[in-house]
């Protein structure tokens, strides 16, 4: 493929899906990321579209939403790795809320297996991700049928949550930096997602690496009021990502990284870890703080070896 070839290609996503990652980019035009970040600079000094974070989205500083359709289409791996990862927040008998979005419906897929739960939802997808699910009860606001995402809105989705009180609300987004937190591009999305929060005792964003420093136009989630983020690797390169992560995990959010697997399965090289130099305190699954980088099984190995000899000597 031409460069002129590859770049109208590249226009073409962005306008499509309002932004989109430079690793999607690369795969469908079938190149390697360096050759895309070449092509993207240059559609940027024409004015064409603005480069964020690992990508590429629409000019004018604030991304637009993209319609399901093409959300369910991007970064799937990561999606999917985030939403196990949730899942095993979630325990028997729990109360949650869960919002709308692509990864909140992976979310409810998994959910559907943890028994005893009471879910509440505004979207059509998680419910219906739900209905067969034995013992598990979901309870839908009322409102406005948002046709682009499958979503009720308006007053009556937010009437139906005041008074209620969960133990924690999942959300997604369209864009999430540390200093504003996270944010969609459709005010009345944003004004529903706010009331899922005031529902909620705690709140856990889930934000593929793609959506780390996108702003978008309304705030939903502070970063104050965030809990926990759960997020894939970001690309060894993204070091802007990482430095976003590093604010968020500074303000006290704690992050839950998902996906070094999908992520190496992505980039077609099974079984590689993406490396970071600076070390990211990040909250493990099933386990305290620890750094991104793990311990060496040799060194265990030198360590166990070295306390067999200390011990065979004072015998």
């Amino acid at each position: 493929m031409f460069a002129a070839e590859r770049r109208q290609l590249i226009l073409e996503m962005v306008r499509a899906n309002g932004a989109v990652s430079l690793r999607e980019l690369a795969r469908v035009v079938q190149t390697s990321e360096v050759t895309v970040r070449r092509d993207v600079r240059a559609l940027e000094a024409e004015g064409l579209l603005d480069r964020r974070h690992g990508g590429a989205v629409l000019p004018g500083g604030f991304t637009r939403e993209s319609g399901f359709p093409q959300k369910s289409h991007l970064a799937t791996a990561e999606k999917t790795a985030i939403a196990d990862v949730a899942a095993g927040l979630v325990e028997e008998g729990e109360a949650v809320v869960v919002g709308a979005g692509t990864t909140t419906q992976e979310l409810a897929r998994r959910l559907a297996r943890v028994p005893g739960l009471t879910v509440v939802t505004n979207s059509l997808l998680v419910a219906q991700a739900l209905a067969h699910a034995n013992r598990v009860e979901v309870v839908m606001t009322g409102g406005t049928l948002r046709g682009s995402n499958y979503a009720l809105v308006g007053s009556g989705a937010e009437q139906s949550l005041q008074g209620l009180r969960v133990s924690r609300a999942f959300l997604s987004g369209s864009g999430l930096t540390a200093e504003r937190g996270l944010s969609t591009s459709n005010m009345l999305s944003a004004s529903v997602d706010r009331a899922l929060v005031q529902a909620a005792a705690e709140v856990v964003v889930l934000a593929d690496h793609t959506k780390l420093g996108t702003d978008t136009m309304f705030q939903t989630v502070p970063t104050d009021v965030m809990t926990r983020l759960v997020t894939d690797e970001p690309p060894p390169h993204d070091d802007r990502a990482a430095t976003e992560l590093q604010a968020l995990a500074d303000q006290g959010v704690q992050i839950t990284v998902a996906g070094s697997v999908a992520s190496a399965a992505a980039d077609g090289i099974q079984g590689r870890r993406p490396r970071r130099e600076s070390p990211l305190p990040v909250q493990r699954r099933g386990g305290p703080t620890a750094q991104l980088r793990s311990a060496s099984p040799l060194s265990d190995q030198g360590e166990r070896e070295r306390a067999r000899v200390a011990d065979m000597r004072r015998r």
